[in-house]
């Protein structure tokens, strides 16, 4: 089985950084995207950044300049940099991948169970 799994959320002030990892276990024979959503209390489920086996990104308009995404496929690691934190990204951040496991070679979305950021003083 493909798991996901989040790490490194935690409380923050206003302008800190922090840095979540996402370590994915599990026989992967092809990993097209991985990437990161947030669901804020209240709110629907949102794209925060992806990237793409070549290493092509993407960044939702409100983190692009402030957040960095990351990978080490010798770790099966992806990071989420975040830097110049606002109180509005405060949210549950979940790690994602666009994966084929290979024990049923089916292309599925995989998540984390999440990890929580607080941006508060």
């Amino acid at each position: 089985q493909v798991q996901l799994v989040e790490s490194g959320g935690g409380l923050v002030q206003p302008g800190g950084s922090l840095r979540l990892s996402c370590v994915v276990s599990g026989s992967i024979f092809t990993t097209y995207r991985m990437g990161w959503y947030r669901q804020a209390p209240g709110k629907q489920r949102e794209l925060v950044t992806t990237i793409t086996t070549g290493g092509t990104t993407n960044y939702a308009d409100s983190v692009k300049g402030r957040f960095s995404i990351s990978r080490d496929n010798t770790k099966n690691t992806v990071y989420l940099q975040m830097n110049s934190l606002k109180p509005e990204d405060t949210a549950n951040y979940y790690c994602y991948g666009d994966l084929v496991y290979s024990g049923d070679l089916r292309r599925m979305d995989y998540w984390g169970k999440g990890t929580l950021v607080i941006v508060s003083s």
